[in-house]
């Protein structure tokens, strides 16, 4: 797990109006924190540092360090609402996190190996990527930052689905878990569809005689 820690407060003056003036002072972000034995709480987090640390992919992957007024929270991110053309986040949903239960979390999807893939470098096919995230289901301590799946030794004409995929110890997938049927494609290596020559050809001609 990589260590984010975020500093944020009880927010007391709620509601829209209240939200918005915390976006116009532009220091901090309204958010939420629930789950867990705790209620709800409206908190507004420091923006400095929450800009930063939603750069880094990882973020939304990991487990997070949320201090509360001094008071420690650990949490994940559930949802994030943004501006719908400023670069701005308007608001924050976290989720408390028990040490002792399992969470389901979306984490990056790697592809490594491609530069000496068999399919592609010897075989002449190209990657397709069908999946950029996958379901995972673990302890908070478990959770990986990412997935990785090398495909140096693939070949022309394979689809790699969920099955092959090394999960880390204690990591299980949440499609998997819901039977064989949900054993999704994640990529394939496939012959380069290229147009021939000839027929670019005649099509030029052809449009010529019209």
């Amino acid at each position: 797990m990589s260590d984010f820690i975020l500093k944020a407060s009880v927010r007391n003056d709620l509601g829209k109006g209240a939200s918005r003036r915390l976006r116009r002072a532009n220091q901090q972000v309204p958010a939420v924190v629930y789950g867990g034995e705790k209620g709800a709480q409206s908190i507004s987090v420091e923006k400095t540092a929450f800009y930063k640390a939603i750069e880094d992919e990882v973020f939304f992957s990991s487990v997070i360090k949320l201090v509360i007024d001094g008071t420690e929270e650990q949490v994940v991110v559930r949802d994030l609402q943004r501006h719908p053309y400023k670069p701005l986040l308007t608001h924050a949903d976290f989720l408390r996190v028990d040490a002792t239960h399992e969470i389901t979390m979306n984490v990056p999807l790697h592809v490594i190996g491609e530069e000496q893939c068999v399919g592609i470098k010897d075989q002449g096919g190209e990657l397709h990527v069908l999946a950029n995230e996958v379901a995972i289901s673990c302890l908070p301590k478990d959770l990986p930052d990412y997935l990785e799946v090398d495909i140096s030794a693939v070949e022309l004409g394979t689809i790699l689905h969920l099955s092959d995929l090394t999960l880390p110890k204690g990591v299980s997938s949440v499609d998997l878990s819901h039977g064989e049927e949900h054993n999704n494609a994640i990529l394939s290596i496939t012959k380069v569809k290229v147009r021939n020559d000839e027929e670019a050809g005649e099509g030029e001609e052809s449009t010529s005689a019209e």
